[in-house]
């Protein structure tokens, strides 16, 4: 990811091919807002899938067949110029219903962030994923700054965050991603719990240590199941 990118660009963000491994390959993307242009845009109602499709659809050749596919696509249009917001921030969109590409067990969204003094740890994340071949359609990396947590449970700190889909395949799906849990927390990254669904107590306390001085401003009326699951209290 261009570093230089961040100085004079509002947006930048950067789509992974998972399959790929420690030498992955990507595109990178990068914007800001066009005061000049005077198009008034409208957002596009692409097609809708009308169902799940079956979950043998979805394998390692699927996927693999569908990253060379956009890689080939986005590599070939490399270049400047004025799009419509609702295709640079919300890409998948474009096709309505999206998450029913997943089938009938959903998928679960896997997003960590990791030190970037500690790439080696990322590069094995990434090369786990594509031993695994449960590699998604979805690998967006960004680059966090260095702004302080707005939060006393604040996810984003220094460092490289990357957000997978997986297909749910049971526990080939959940063993996958308690090894991936493992390089983050050994790297002394976090796990972002506003997109979990089977987040560890050991991964949240190494994410947030501090949780403890949240727990005064609780509301007791509030009932969380996942505060229960990762911090043992009612």
């Amino acid at each position: 990811m261009s570093r230089g990118a961040n100085d004079h660009c509002e947006y930048t963000v950067a789509w992974l091919d998972c399959f790929a491994g420690k030498n992955p390959r990507g595109i990178f993307f990068r914007g800001n807002h066009s005061a000049a242009h005077d198009k008034e845009f409208h957002p596009k109602r692409g097609p809708k899938l009308p169902f799940a499709l079956p979950a043998w659809m979805l394998n390692r050749y699927s996927v693999k067949a569908f990253n060379t596919a956009y890689y080939t696509l986005h590599a070939a249009k490399k270049g400047a110029g004025v799009v419509a917001y609702d295709s640079f921030f919300y890409p998948l969109d474009s096709v309505r219903q999206w998450n029913l590409l997943y089938g009938k067990q959903g998928f679960l969204q896997y997003q960590c962030v990791i030190p970037e003094t500690n790439l080696a740890a990322f590069e094995e994340l990434l090369d786990r994923i594509a031993r695994s071949g449960m590699g998604s359609f979805l690998g967006v990396l960004k680059q966090f700054g260095s702004a302080p947590p707005a939060g006393m449970l604040s996810f984003p700190r220094p460092g490289l965050t990357i957000a997978l889909d997986f297909a749910m395949r049971g526990e080939r799906t959940l063993k996958l991603m308690e090894s991936l849990d493992e390089i983050v927390r050994q790297s002394g990254g976090a796990l972002y719990p506003a997109k979990d669904a089977r987040m560890s107590p050991v991964l949240f306390e190494a994410s947030f240590p501090g949780w403890r001085n949240f727990v005064p401003y609780i509301d007791p009326k509030m009932s969380s199941s996942f505060w229960r699951r990762v911090t043992g209290m009612q």
